[in-house]
């Protein structure tokens, strides 16, 4: 379990092809505070330390994992979102984040207006219902307000302290993100189907 809440920045060292899935290279300063088996959320998706030492952490990639997130579009340099699970004495500040992303959507413009951002990402059709005004979404792993929403497209705003410890004002137009839609509206669905 996570809370949207990225907690540093790593870098790709190397995202290498090995049979039918793959190993994802990264440094970062947290490296040497993991522990092999551990859960990190990279760019939003939960994944598995292999290993670790000296500001590099690897982890092995199914091929299910680059089919349904961002991370096979990463190359060597491109800067990842990294969040630890959340401790069971931790704070808790974002919302319920999994780290099962759930799908990929483009980013339809990124806009500077002052010292903010303005994200319009396009509404993915088959998980548009999750999505409401004022609602939770978790963008590339960053718990975020949904502060727009329209038949094709919703919008963010990222304030400045946002801006500084993710990835997010690295994005433009045209640039996939991770999705994971509000654990509690797909929950609720599910409920009240089951009626």
């Amino acid at each position: 379990m996570f809370t949207g809440l990225v907690e540093a920045i790593g870098g790709v060292r190397a995202l290498e092809e090995r049979g039918d899935g793959s190993r994802l290279i990264l440094e970062t300063t947290i490296a040497r505070e993991l522990s092999l088996g551990e859960s990190l959320a990279v760019n939003g998706c939960c994944l598995t330390v292999t290993s670790t030492g000296d500001g590099v952490a690897s982890f092995d990639l199914l091929g299910e994992t680059l089919s349904l997130t961002n991370i096979s579009a990463l190359n060597a340099g491109s800067r990842v979102n990294l969040e630890r699970a959340l401790r069971a004495d931790g704070r808790f500040g974002g919302h319920f984040v999994q780290g099962h992303v759930d799908t990929t959507a483009e980013v339809l413009s990124a806009e500077t207006k002052g010292a903010d951002l303005n994200l319009i990402i396009a509404l993915p059709k088959a998980g548009a219902r999750y999505f409401i005004e004022k609602g939770s979404i978790a963008v590339n792993g960053v718990s975020l307000t949904v502060a727009s929403l329209a038949e094709e497209r919703f919008g963010l705003w990222i304030i400045p302290h946002t801006l500084q410890q993710t990835n997010l004002g690295d994005l433009k137009s045209g640039d996939r993100v991770n999705l994971e839609y509000d654990m509690l509206a797909k929950y609720a669905e599910r409920q009240i189907a089951a009626r």
